[in-house]
C-alpha cells in the first residue's frame, strides 16, 4: 500500500475520531477523556508494533532520533490536551476545522526545518484550507 492510502485512512480514522470523542466528552472532563484516548492508542500502537516486527530495529533510535520523537511526542501531547479542551468546549465541527488548519504550520515548518518545496498549488490548497476552516468555524459556537 502507497503512502496515500495510509493518509486517505489517517483522514477517515480523525474524521471519525472527532465525533467520537465529542459524544464521548458529554459528561466527562476534557483531561480524564484525553488520557483514557492516549492510554487506548498506547496500547494499540505498542501492538501494532509487535505485530509488525518492527521492535527488532532499535538499532536507528540514535539520539537524534530520540530528541525529535519525544519532541513530537510532547507536541501531539500539548495539541490532544488542547483539541479535547477545544471539543469540550465547542462543536465539532468547527474545532475541528480550526485543528485542521495545522497544514499550514506544517508547510512552514518543513520549508524551513525539512527543505521541502512548495509549489503554487500546494500554496494554493493550503490558503483554500485556511478559507474553508474559517468558513467553518464561523457563526458555530
Amino acid at each position: 500500500m502507497g503512502w496515500q492510502l495510509f493518509a486517505v485512512i489517517s483522514a477517515v480514522a480523525a474524521g471519525v475520531t472527532s465525533v467520537f470523542a465529542k459524544a464521548g466528552l458529554e459528561e466527562v472532563p476534557s483531561h480524564l477523556a484525553n488520557a483514557i484516548r492516549t492510554a487506548i492508542v498506547l496500547g494499540f500502537s505498542v501492538a501494532v508494533l509487535w505485530w509488525s516486527g518492527e521492535h527488532q530495529n532499535t538499532a536507528a533510535l540514535n539520539r537524534r532520533a530520540w530528541l525529535f520523537l519525544g519532541l513530537s511526542g510532547f507536541a501531539t501531547a500539548v495539541s490532544w490536551v488542547a483539541y479535547f479542551k477545544a471539543l469540550s468546549l465547542g462543536s465539532a465541527t468547527p474545532v475541528t476545522a480550526i485543528d485542521k488548519a495545522s497544514l499550514v504550520v506544517t508547510m512552514i515548518l518543513s520549508v524551513v526545518f525539512l527543505s521541502e518545496r512548495l509549489g503554487w498549488r500546494a500554496v494554493l490548497g493550503a490558503t483554500l484550507i485556511v478559507g474553508g476552516s474559517l468558513l467553518a468555524s464561523s457563526g458555530s459556537r
